[in-house]
C-alpha cells in the first residue's frame, strides 16, 4: 500500500525527512486495525519526493504545500472513521516534522482506490477478497 510523500525542500526538517515515512505507515496499519499483522505490514511502503520548492504549487500559486497520497485497494481503510484516524494523524504527523511556521492548510491528504483485482503484489493479482483472507491468515 504505497504512501507518497511529495514535500517542498526545506519544509520538512532532516529528521522528518527520514521520519515521516515510517511514522505514516504505522499511522495507516493502526487506522486499518492491523497492528501486528505480517502479511499487512509487509505491504506498507512508499516514497519520500523532496523538490524544488518553485516545483510545488496550489491554486495555481506557488505554495509549500506537503502533499501525502495513498494508493490502496478498494478495501483499505474502508470506512469514513477509519479514513478520518488516518487523515488527523497523518495531518498530525506532517505538523510535528515540519519547520516551524509551516500552516495546517498546506498539508494535503489524499487516498486512491484502486478497483477490485486491481492490485498486485510480486505478479500476483489481489482481489480485496484475497487480500482479506491473507491478512487473515497472517493474524493467526
Amino acid at each position: 500500500m504505497p504512501i507518497t510523500v511529495t514535500a517542498p525542500q526545506g519544509v520538512l526538517t532532516q529528521a522528518g525527512e527520514r521520519e515521516i515515512l515510517p511514522r505514516l505507515s504505522a499511522a495507516l496499519i493502526e487506522a486499518s486495525g492491523a497492528t501486528g499483522n505480517s502479511f499487512f505490514n509487509a505491504i506498507v511502503g512508499g516514497t519520500v519526493h523532496i523538490l524544488p520548492p518553485h516545483h510545488i504549487y496550489a491554486g495555481g500559486a506557488n505554495r509549500p504545500v506537503v502533499m501525502v497520497e495513498l494508493k490502496l485497494p478498494n478495501i483499505g481503510l474502508g470506512s469514513l472513521e477509519a479514513r478520518r484516524a488516518f487523515i488527523t494523524d497523518a495531518v498530525a504527523i506532517v505538523a510535528d516534522l515540519c519547520v516551524p511556521g509551516h500552516k495546517p492548510e498546506n498539508t494535503w491528504i489524499n487516498i486512491v482506490n484502486a478497483p477490485d483485482g486491481g492490485w498486485g503484489i510480486g505478479g500476483k493479482q489481489y482481489t480485496g477478497e484475497a487480500l482479506i483472507a491473507a491478512a487473515t491468515a497472517a493474524a493467526q
